[in-house]
């Protein structure tokens, strides 16, 4: 009985080692408090206003109230789901000043127990924990975790090796094409491709792009068609899962101005080369930003290279070449999309400028770069024990290392408006905060939008300016009543204002026939009704708020979110896939059976 006892605990003692190693990759945090990375604020906010959807009834949020200074946006149209939801999640058992430490926590530590079970399929256990313990030592994940706050793109280095583990896998070598490829892989890896879409939309185009690649290698080192099956069954159907956002997310673009995502200077591929620099002041920040992601992929790439190297002399990578030669050609390909050379790749494949940065390839870097190096310095097993153990000590320091240098290098701390204390505070006085240029409806301007509006102002021309600026540089305008943008007469009737996530009602009587201008941005989905009729084609303003034609007397006008069609089919093809996937998982556990002879 005791040996099987101590069999059995053995296996949990490499994911206890991932768990230790993630909780001392947050030491900063837990000695500073959260890092407020350049996406801190974007995603905080998310979660709150996600949790307040939820209050209200509102499983699947799309309109996000507080951006603009309470006149909103589309964002959760457009940024995928999971990590906004999951921080919401958190938010409702832990103290908000806890969930962004908890959160990187999880994503770490799924990055490591992810790179390990991809280790594990060549590697024993030692160095499989070591390559899970190195993912997450990376640089680029704390680059993530803690310069950017980008919690989207960190669950990249969950998703990505669990792609890699699940297309090269090949459970039934020398059977027939179909059931090669349907071996029980393919519904788990349609699953991680919907994870990847539905966590950032840039990490689901790698994911795309690598299954691709990566598939494409393996059909010509197998020299069977399986892999290519498999990864496009698995993209398909992983996508159509994801269709739930995907749909509206593309069908919607033209409804907000989505190209100002790529066509910021800061923000081109052509900008962003390895150690670039400009003349622009304006590129300041980008560049100094840029110098860091370069070093850490020059580090990354060197050591990738440097593990595979050592790795092949000493004979330690696995006979399966079909397995690891495809992970050796990522560090090339990555260094090779980090140079100007590569611009013409960047310009052709669909969706690909969608990333922004190439340095954003890094995650994908990870997991092959962490297995090359552990398989490097791992010693044989027949090597005395003192080597290992060696190894272990070194690796222990190398990663202390390596959190220190992050806690020095990639820790933003909180400017006192950006503490979560004083975004809570912000967040529940309700005057909201600045949107984000992207989502701004076509042609309107997030710096025209006034702070302080009230929820709706009576004019006689659509066009009038509300709020004026302080003359402080990049300041935004203020509204007061004493500015008399808004008529007298409606501030001083009875208004009764309903405010909620997806629904804003005003009854109030008007002395003459105007517009009501809402605290409230113009978008396709709203429907919009006054004494119960409906309008459509309101005027456009420079500010994007929505102007809405008022009779004199009487007003009851609402404004609800609608679920548009997009939205519908979007649901209906999910469902379907759900369906489908179900259907394969039985077809492929069929498969796996033995036949008998």
């Amino acid at each position: 009985m005791k040996p099987f006892s101590q069999g059995r605990w053995r296996r949990y003692i490499g994911p206890a080692v991932i768990l230790l190693a993630a909780a001392v990759a947050i030491a900063p945090q837990l000695l500073r408090g959260n890092s407020c990375g350049h996406d801190f604020d974007f995603h905080l906010l998310s979660w709150l206003d996600a949790q307040n959807s939820w209050r209200q009834g509102i499983q699947y949020p799309h309109w996000t109230p507080s951006p603009n200074f309470g006149a909103g946006e589309a964002r959760f149209i457009f940024y995928p789901p999971l990590t906004w939801m999951l921080g919401a999640g958190l938010g409702l058992v832990l103290p908000w000043q806890l969930v962004p430490v908890a959160l990187t926590f999880l994503l770490l530590a799924a990055t490591g127990l992810a790179t390990r079970s991809l280790a594990r399929q060549a590697l024993s256990d030692g160095p499989a924990t070591l390559a899970g313990c190195t993912a997450i030592f990376s640089g680029y994940a704390l680059f993530t975790a803690y310069e950017r706050s980008a919690f989207g793109e960190l669950t990249g280095g969950f998703w990505i090796p669990l792609a890699l583990l699940l297309l090269l896998r090949d459970r039934n070598p020398g059977s027939a094409v179909w059931r090669r490829a349907l071996d029980g892989s393919t519904v788990p890896l349609a699953l991680v491709v919907a994870g990847a879409w539905l966590s950032n939309a840039p990490l689901g185009v790698m994911a795309s792009y690598l299954l691709a690649a990566v598939a494409l290698a393996a059909v010509l080192l197998s020299k069977s068609w399986a892999p290519l099956v498999r990864a496009a069954v698995a993209a398909a159907l992983g996508m159509g899962l994801a269709s739930v956002f995907l749909v509206p997310a593309a069908w919607e673009q033209p409804w907000a101005d989505l190209k100002q995502a790529a066509s910021d200077p800061g923000e081109m591929i052509e900008n962003s080369w390895l150690f670039a620099r400009h003349a622009d002041p304006l590129l300041d920040f980008h560049d100094m930003v840029l110098r860091k992601a370069s070093f850490l992929a020059v580090a990354m790439i060197a050591v990738a290279l440097g593990g595979l190297l050592v790795s092949w002399q000493r004979g330690s990578l696995p006979e399966q070449r079909r397995w690891w030669i495809p992970l050796a050609l990522i560090p090339f390909a990555i260094l090779f999309l980090q140079l100007p050379i590569s611009l013409p790749v960047w310009n052709l494949l669909p969706k690909l400028r969608f990333l922004q940065f190439p340095w954003r390839w890094l995650v994908v870097l990870e997991a092959p770069m962490a297995i090359f190096f552990a398989s490097a310095v791992w010693p044989h097993d027949s090597a005395r024990r003192w080597r290992r153990v060696a190894v272990v000590a070194a690796g222990a320091t190398v990663f202390l290392a390596v959190t220190a240098t992050a806690g020095l290098v990639f820790f933003q701390p909180c400017d006192e408006e950006d503490a979560v204390a004083a975004m809570l505070a912000r967040y529940r006085s309700g005057v909201g905060v600045g949107g984000t240029d992207e989502y701004a409806p076509p042609g309107a301007d997030n710096s025209l939008v006034a702070f302080g509006l009230r929820d709706a102002c009576l004019v006689t021309d659509p066009s009038t300016i509300l709020g004026k600026s302080t003359g402080e540089a990049d300041a935004v305008p203020v509204w007061q009543a004493g500015q008399h943008s808004c008529e007298e007469a409606f501030a001083a009737s009875p208004v009764r204002v309903k405010n909620h996530a997806e629904h804003f009602e005003i009854r109030a009587d008007t002395g003459h026939a105007g517009y009501l201008i809402l605290r409230l941005r113009s978008y396709s989905a709203w429907r919009v009704a006054v004494n119960g009729r409906p309008l459509d084609d309101l005027p456009k303003r420079d500010d994007g708020l929505m102007a809405v034609p008022v009779p004199q007397g009487p007003v009851d006008l609402t404004v609800d979110w609608t679920t548009t069609t997009d939205v519908l089919a979007g649901r209906w093809l999910s469902a379907l896939t759900l369906l489908l996937l179900t259907a394969l998982c039985l077809l492929e556990r069929k498969l796996s059976q033995p036949r008998l002879s």
